[in-house]
């Protein structure tokens, strides 16, 4: 598994976030240069609210990019858990020209009822997507997609559909992602982990992992090395 995670370790979150802006940068880059767009997926969570806005700075054709969220809560889009309004605040309202973005929320009540228009909407970018960017939970969980769903999202029997509905747990609102299959197939992943348990945890990935984790389906998975970005 060594061979499939290179780790880099940053001081502060300051500095990490520095670092990684230019690297999403330069991997963007380099795809518009080669195919004249790129796509960018995003996640929720804390920790974006530090980079992003530093790789809103960075000096690309933005309207070439079109960017989408890992996962999305199925809350109003202009709730604060809503992950849209989180990347809307913190990358796309900063941005010196206008991006193409891909919402994950539709009028539907229900994740199960949209997973046929999001898809469609997910149709419209060009695969594979160029960078994904992921978080890490403390439970291992990616995306939306938890160790609870080790029976429909496990790495010998991924969905082949773009996104999935998630209801995690009773007292949480239910969800849409991004699939394994979607996520796996992405040209370049990042992950962004920040904390003493998260770094633990990844430790624990090269030595006896533990199978039920969907960081480690997403290793098995990935058609690259995940790249990790990381901090206390």
């Amino acid at each position: 598994m060594r061979d499939r995670i290179q780790r880099i370790a940053f001081a502060n979150s300051t500095e990490l976030a520095h670092d990684f802006a230019e690297y999403a940068a330069g991997v963007l880059s380099q795809a518009i240069e080669k195919q004249q767009t790129a796509s960018l997926v995003v996640p929720g969570g804390r920790t974006p609210r530090a980079y992003l806005p530093v790789l809103a700075k960075q000096s690309l054709p933005w309207s070439r990019v079109t960017i989408t969220l890992s996962d999305e809560r199925w809350v109003d889009t202009a709730s604060e858990n809503s992950n849209e309004r989180l990347v809307k605040e913190n990358l796309l309202d900063r941005l010196p020209e206008e991006a193409h973005f891909v919402s994950l929320k539709t009028r539907h009540d229900t994740p199960e009822q949209a997973i046929s228009e999001i898809s469609q909407r997910l149709a419209t970018i060009s695969q594979p997507l160029t960078l994904t960017i992921l978080g890490l939970g403390e439970d291992g969980h990616i995306a939306s997609l938890f160790p609870c769903l080790r029976l429909h999202e496990r790495p010998d029997n991924a969905t082949e559909a773009p996104c999935i509905a998630v209801n995690p747990a009773p007292t949480l609102p239910p969800r849409i992602s991004l699939s394994l299959t979607t996520l796996a197939q992405s040209q370049q992943i990042a992950l962004v982990a920040t904390g003493a348990s998260k770094r633990r945890l990844l430790d624990q990935l090269t030595e006896q992992a533990d199978p039920g984790l969907p960081v480690l389906w997403l290793l098995q998975r990935s058609l690259s090395p995940v790249t990790v970005f990381e901090s206390d």
